[in-house]
C-alpha cells in the first residue's frame, strides 16, 4: 500500500509538471493585443484668397432732418396728415387760420387798381404837358410837375406791388407743406392751439432714400488705411466700400459706400470720424438704428485659415496638433491673424497641406498615433461669406494699385500719406 502511494503521488506529481509545461507552451509564445489607436476629429486647412475688413459699430442718422415751424403766426385749422407717413415735397401738413392775411390780400389788390388808375392819368397828363411844352404853351414848372407827379404814381404802384406780393406770400404760408421728400412724425401741435411764426415746433420730418452710418476709426487703423491706400472718397458711389448688418442680423447684407471722412483728429479720444452711405430703397432703415459696420482692411492676399477651437494655448503661445503622414500628432507653434467669417487668420507654422486636430486636444498628446476622421473645418455658409467678402472687396479696383495712380481724376480723391522732403 506504501509503495502504490508512493507511486500514485509521482504520477500526480508528473500529471501536474505535464499540464504546467503545456500550458506555458500554449500562452508563452503569444503577445498581448493592442488597444485601438483612439479616433480624433481632423480637419484640412483651408486656402483661400481673402481681403481683411475691420469692424466698427455705429448708429445710423438721416441725411436731411427738419424740425417743421410756422412762417406765420395763427391758430391752427387743420392738421392734414397722417402720422408716421412717407411725404413728398410740397405735401400740405398744417392748415393756419388764413382770414386775415386773406383780407389783406384783397385789400391790397384794390388798391392796386386805385393806383393803376392814378398812374395812367398821370401818364395822360404828362403826354399833354410834354406836348405844350414843345409850343411853350405851359410854364416850366408846369411840365415839371406833371413829369414828378408820373414817376411818384409809377413808383406807388411799384411799392403796391411789393407789399402785394409779400401779402400773397403769407397767405401762402398759412398751409404748411414738407420741404423735403421723408417720413413725417406726429403732429406736436393740434387743431385749435396758436402758433408763433419761426418759434412753434409743429412736427419732425426725416429724409428716407439713404441713411448715414456714423463711427470712429482709431489713428493707427486710420493711418493704416491711408498708408495702403485703402481709404477712397468719391462722389460717384466708387469710394472704399461698407459692409452693414443691423441689431439681430446674422450677416452684413447691407451695402454702401465711404463718403466722408472728418478733417481733424478728436484729441481726447485719438479717433477720427467717418461716415458711410447706404440706399433705403426697401424703407427698412431709419434714424437711430445701431449699426455694426465692415470697411476693407486689407488688400486681398492667400491665407490659411481655420476654426479657433482648434488652437490651444501654451503660456503665452498658439499652437495646434497636427498630423503627419503617419498619423502621428506633433505639436506646431502658430502665429494668429484676424478673424474672417468666424475663422481664425493663421499667419506662420501651417502649410496649405497640412491637417490639424479640430477637437480633444486634451485627450491626446505629440507623438501619438491616432486614427483621424476626416471633418470639415468650416461650413458652407463661412465659406459663401469668405467668397462674398472677397469677391467683392475684388470687384472694387481701389485695391489695385493701378487704380490709385490717377486718384484725382473726376471730381474723386485717394487719401495717402504725405511723403516726406529732403528739406524735413
Amino acid at each position: 500500500m506504501m509503495t502504490f502511494n508512493r507511486f500514485g503521488n509521482r504520477l500526480r506529481g508528473g500529471i501536474s509538471v505535464m499540464l504546467l509545461s503545456a500550458s506555458g507552451a500554449a500562452f508563452g509564445n503569444e503577445s498581448p493585443a493592442s488597444p485601438p489607436l483612439p479616433q480624433i476629429s481632423v480637419a484640412p486647412v483651408i486656402s483661400e484668397r481673402i481681403t481683411e475688413w475691420d469692424e466698427y459699430t455705429g448708429r445710423l442718422q438721416a441725411p436731411v432732418t427738419v424740425a417743421l415751424k410756422p412762417r406765420v403766426s395763427g391758430y391752427v385749422t387743420e392738421v392734414a396728415y397722417r402720422e408716421g407717413d412717407l411725404v413728398q415735397q410740397g405735401d400740405v401738413l398744417f392748415s393756419i387760420d388764413d382770414r386775415l392775411f386773406r383780407a389783406e390780400v384783397e385789400r391790397l389788390e384794390a388798391q392796386q387798381v386805385s393806383l393803376q388808375s392814378q398812374l395812367k392819368l398821370a401818364e395822360s397828363e404828362f403826354v399833354r404837358a410834354k406836348r405844350l411844352n414843345a409850343t411853350k404853351a405851359i410854364s416850366a414848372d408846369v411840365y415839371d410837375n406833371r413829369q414828378a407827379a408820373l414817376q411818384q404814381a409809377s413808383a406807388e404802384l411799384d411799392a403796391l406791388k411789393a407789399s402785394l406780393k409779400h401779402a400773397r406770400l403769407q397767405l401762402s404760408f398759412t398751409e404748411v407743406v414738407s420741404p423735403i421728400d421723408g417720413r413725417v412724425s406726429h403732429a406736436q401741435v393740434t387743431q385749435g392751439n396758436y402758433v408763433t411764426s419761426g418759434q412753434s415746433e409743429l412736427t419732425t420730418i426725416v429724409s428716407t432714400e439713404q441713411m448715414y452710418a456714423w463711427f470712429d476709426v482709431d489713428e493707427q487703423t486710420y493711418l493704416n488705411y491711408v498708408r495702403n491706400h485703402l481709404l477712397r472718397v468719391s462722389d460717384h458711389g466708387e469710394s472704399s466700400p461698407v459692409m452693414m448688418a443691423l441689431s439681430g442680423d446674422v450677416g452684413f447684407s447691407y451695402q454702401g459706400h465711404i463718403d466722408f471722412v472728418n478733417n481733424t483728429v478728436n484729441q481726447q479720444t485719438g479717433s477720427i470720424r467717418m461716415r458711410a452711405t447706404f440706399e433705403n430703397e426697401a424703407q427698412m432703415l431709419m434714424p437711430g438704428l445701431f449699426a455694426r459696420l465692415r470697411l476693407v482692411a486689407s488688400k486681398p492676399y492667400d491665407a490659411i485659415l481655420i476654426d479657433e477651437k482648434a488652437v490651444g494655448t501654451d503660456l503665452n503661445r498658439k499652437y495646434v496638433l497636427k498630423l503627419n503622414d503617419a498619423n502621428v500628432v506633433t505639436y506646431q507653434p502658430v502665429t494668429l491673424g484676424e478673424k474672417v467669417a468666424g475663422l481664425r487668420v493663421v499667419q506662420s507654422g501651417l502649410t496649405a497641406a497640412d491637417r490639424i486636430v479640430v477637437s480633444g486636444l486634451q485627450k491626446i498628446r505629440p507623438s501619438m498615433q491616432v486614427s483621424p476622421k476626416i471633418v470639415e473645418m468650416a461650413t458652407t455658409e463661412q465659406l459663401a461669406d469668405i467668397h462674398r467678402l472677397q469677391q467683392w472687396g475684388t470687384e472694387e479696383s481701389y485695391v489695385e494699385e493701378n487704380y490709385v495712380e490717377n486718384s484725382y481724376m473726376e471730381n474723386s480723391h485717394v487719401l495717402t500719406a504725405r511723403q516726406p522732403t529732403d528739406a524735413q
